[in-house]
């Protein structure tokens, strides 16, 4: 079994359950490679039972047979490790040393569990859509996909702006707003969720279109297949707008035409047997719960 662990960042109350993944890796004779960055982060604090390796990054995929990448911290390190698998299908095992972590599913006691699962063949694989982002002006280089959700958003504290919005060319609306969301079923647990959107559940085949903070109160979300094209046009007092993709983000102008469309290659998440997406959901929502109790 060869693993990339992949983080960039380093929390000192952290060490001791990073120091259990190494072992456990070790344990079960696992090959490991650390991104570079993380490696230089967490050298002399974490004690390496045999050596590991470097990985640099996407282009490492096409020079050596991984299985795994482990990402370790929240769900913002999965969105960043997303940016390096691309297209090449290995699977991708959050383990949560954040907070709220609905893509990192593992918490931290089950770290030692959840490597002796990878190894055993105990799990199971959830492919996730994507979405890609067309422009006339170059934007993101060449990652113009995001797992969770693309965005236009105004600037700082500039006044709202007014994003007409097309589905397959068909005018749909003008959002007179803060921003507009538009979300894949993982991400609709996201930003999305905290403008009151729906959740949707993985692989239902949709987009939702969520605007931020709109002017026009009996302006909803709205769901449609993710067959289709959404294509904006921006326009408002400022000059210059937000543009992102997942937490990337880029500067635009209403001089830019943009269009997202599901991506073409998906993204494999590795789910442990015995939770699944709507234990996922109880757990990190507290559904069924009664606080009064």
């Amino acid at each position: 079994m060869q693993v990339v662990v992949y983080a960039y960042t380093l929390k000192e109350p952290d060490l001791s359950h990073i120091q259990r993944l190494f072992d456990a890796l070790h344990e079960e004779g696992a090959t490991v490679y650390v991104y570079a960055p993380y490696l230089e982060l967490i050298k002399g604090k974490i004690k390496f039972q045999k050596d590991v390796g470097k990985f640099e990054g996407y282009l490492d995929f096409g020079l050596k047979k991984f299985d795994f990448v482990i990402a370790l911290g929240g769900d913002g390190t999965i969105l960043s490790a997303v940016t390096h698998v691309r297209e090449t299908q290995i699977p991708i095992l959050g383990i949560n040393l954040g907070r709220l972590g609905f893509l990192a599913s593992v918490e931290k006691k089950r770290i030692r569990e959840a490597v002796q699962l990878l190894r055993r063949g105990s799990y199971n694989i959830e492919p996730r859509g994507l979405i890609y982002l067309e422009s006339n002006h170059p934007l993101f280089g060449d990652a113009r996909f995001a797992l969770n959700d693309f965005t236009i958003l105004k600037r700082d504290t500039s006044s709202m702006i007014i994003i007409h919005t097309y589905i397959n060319g068909a005018y749909l609306n003008s959002y007179w707003a803060d921003g507009i969301i538009v979300a894949t079923p993982t991400g609709s647990t996201g930003y999305s969720l905290s403008c009151g959107g729906p959740i949707i559940f993985p692989n239902s085949g949709n987009f939702v279109i969520t605007p931020v903070a709109p002017h026009n109160l009996n302006v909803r979300p709205v769901v449609i297949s993710d067959d289709s094209v959404i294509s904006f046009e921006v326009e408002g007092r400022a000059e210059n707008f937000l543009c992102t993709l997942d937490s990337r983000f880029e500067t635009i102008t209403a001089a830019h035409q943009l269009a997202v469309r599901k991506n073409d290659f998906s993204i494999n998440l590795v789910q442990l047997q015995d939770y699944g997406f709507m234990d996922t959901m109880r757990g990190k929502l507290f559904w069924g719960q009664d606080s009064r109790n």
